[in-house]
């Protein structure tokens, strides 16, 4: 398959999971706190990854593991928890939607520390798939009222941290297996996690009763299929495309987030969709004869 083909693939891929994402995020706190959503995700992601591509690990060299780290702090460990915790305050579909500042701050940080140049119609995406999401936030909080918005900000700062990711990804270590990154990356956050699990009290958990099993189950989905695969692909997709375009998958997540939100009986209304169709004009300009 020729790049500009796969990029199109995992995007839309990348989409769906990520999208569906959130709602697991949700179920899983039914029987979970949120530290212990976001250390188990990256406990079974890393246990995952380590049994099939363990081997990659070789292919990393000495200079690659200070971006590896870096991508691992900014891109994995904390972002994990920020979203727990905001998933549990505010509306899975709300969440998702805020999720899209990503491809602004990754236009952002690029221009400004790692030398990108982006072209005008990008930029224009960008800044049309931004006004869809204000429109969208601002109609979500009409709906949700009682969602406790300060925890907004908690996402914010994750997508940062995955803007700073998606630049280190594509300038330091676009040399670099996909795979490798992604077994590199949950190696060094692997350790830190479990001390962080087994001071929640997880362990003392009757872990094969309800709520909690259903909650491991869900959680389980997510760190395999919503993480640890996921983030092979993301990389991949850096790697044969550009930053702003890869993270402009953060458009779409809002939409497939709002479709399960509905599913789940969360609100949405007309106005919410004009927006995700908005957003998707954005990501369409965005990734015109990019």
């Amino acid at each position: 398959m020729e790049h500009k083909q796969l990029r199109w693939f995992l995007l839309i891929g990348l989409a769906l999971v990520w999208g569906s994402s959130f709602i697991l995020m949700k179920l899983s706190l039914q029987g979970l706190s949120a530290i212990q959503v976001g250390a188990l995700r990256m406990i079974i992601s890393a246990v995952f990854l380590l049994s099939i591509g363990f081997n990659k690990l070789k292919l990393i060299h000495k200079r690659h593991w200070k971006y590896i780290f870096l991508n691992a702090i900014l891109g994995t460990f904390f972002p994990v928890f920020l979203f727990a915790f905001a998933v549990q305050h505010i509306d899975s579909g709300v969440v998702a939607i805020l999720n899209s500042l990503t491809p602004l701050n990754t236009l952002i940080l690029g221009f400004f520390f790692f030398g990108f140049i982006f072209r005008r119609k990008q930029i224009l995406g960008v800044i049309i798939g931004m006004l869809g999401t204000v429109f969208l936030i601002v109609q979500s909080a009409n709906v949700n009222p009682d969602d406790n918005y300060w925890f907004a900000l908690t996402v914010i700062i994750a997508s940062i941290g995955y803007a700073f990711n998606v630049n280190i990804l594509k300038k330091y270590l676009a040399d670099l297996d996909a795979t490798a990154i992604a077994v590199g990356n949950f190696l060094l956050v692997v350790f830190p996690a479990i001390i962080v699990l087994i001071s929640t009290g997880f362990f003392r958990l009757h872990l094969l009763s309800s709520p909690v099993l259903p909650a491991i189950g869900y959680m389980s989905i997510l760190a395999i299929v919503g993480t640890a695969l996921a983030k092979i692909f993301f990389n991949r997709l850096v790697q044969i495309s550009s930053p702003v375009f890869a993270s402009s998958v953060t458009y779409l997540i809002p939409v497939v987030a709002l479709i399960w939100g509905f599913l789940d009986d969360e609100h949405i209304n007309i106005l919410q969709i004009l927006a995700g169709i908005l957003i998707l004009f954005g990501v369409y300009l965005v990734n015109k004869k990019d």
